[in-house]
């Protein structure tokens, strides 16, 4: 499948899939808790750092809590029920899908919106998302990345590491295969083993600094892990 064909036929995919919590975890709406409490203690270190007895800090935190990027953020399900709770400031968001940009304004974050701590809601998808230059302490990235071309995925993850403060990270969730890339013809996506997406990390020039599988999901499902990123320092 061409390249342009492949973003088209995600984009046609996405257009029919209604603009709610079930239809951003593909049925799986049970998941959402175990996820979100996965998520706010794996980068929990990274924001309050790491505390010892008596409360004596051990490790002082990397970023700070004033912008978050949520990228494929669909109706906003990761930044109402995760981005938000951490919290960060404000968070803006990225989605290809008019309608679920639609949802995310007019309904499912139009409180955070009106408050503030919800700002941009860019319409776009990720292989044409530029950040702003020096914007974010983390960008993450949820359930997303497998509509990227591993090309794409690469300059995708360059333009990112040009959109964060000095101390910034990225944070991936993705699924894994286990051995092989596994290609979803229906929704023009790839699931990639876990050295995989390290690799590509690699090529974009991102240190990882914390690997974790999430823990809790169902089974039957891909593993899920997540991954936190910096600037590689070499």
């Amino acid at each position: 499948m061409g390249q342009p064909e492949w973003y088209r036929n995600a984009k046609s995919y996405w257009a029919n899939v209604s603009p709610t919590i079930n239809g951003m975890l593909g049925g799986f709406a049970v998941v959402d808790p175990v996820d979100v409490k996965g998520s706010l203690q794996f980068v929990d270190e990274f924001v309050y750092g790491v505390h010892g007895a008596n409360n004596v800090l051990l490790k002082a935190p990397v970023i700070e809590r004033s912008y978050a990027c949520d990228c494929g953020a669909g109706i906003g399900r990761v930044t109402k029920n995760f981005l938000r709770k951490v919290p960060f400031d404000c968070v803006d968001l990225v989605e290809q899908d008019p309608k679920f940009v639609d949802q995310a304004k007019t309904s499912y974050l139009a409180d955070e919106i009106k408050r503030g701590t919800v700002g941009q809601v860019i319409c776009a998808g990720l292989q044409d998302f530029t950040p702003e230059k020096g914007k974010y302490d983390l960008i993450w990235c949820q359930w997303v990345l497998g509509h990227l071309t591993d090309d794409d995925l690469v300059a995708f993850f360059k333009r990112c590491v040009e959109g964060l403060k000095p101390n910034g990270l990225i944070g991936v969730k993705e699924n894994n295969s286990s051995t092989d890339y596994v290609v979803d013809e229906e929704d023009s996506s790839v699931t990639r083993p876990n050295e995989a997406l390290k690799r590509i990390f690699e090529r974009a020039g991102l240190e990882l600094v914390k690997e974790q599988a999430q823990q809790g999901l169902p089974a039957g499902l891909f593993t899920v892990r997540m991954y936190m990123l910096t600037r590689a320092t070499s």
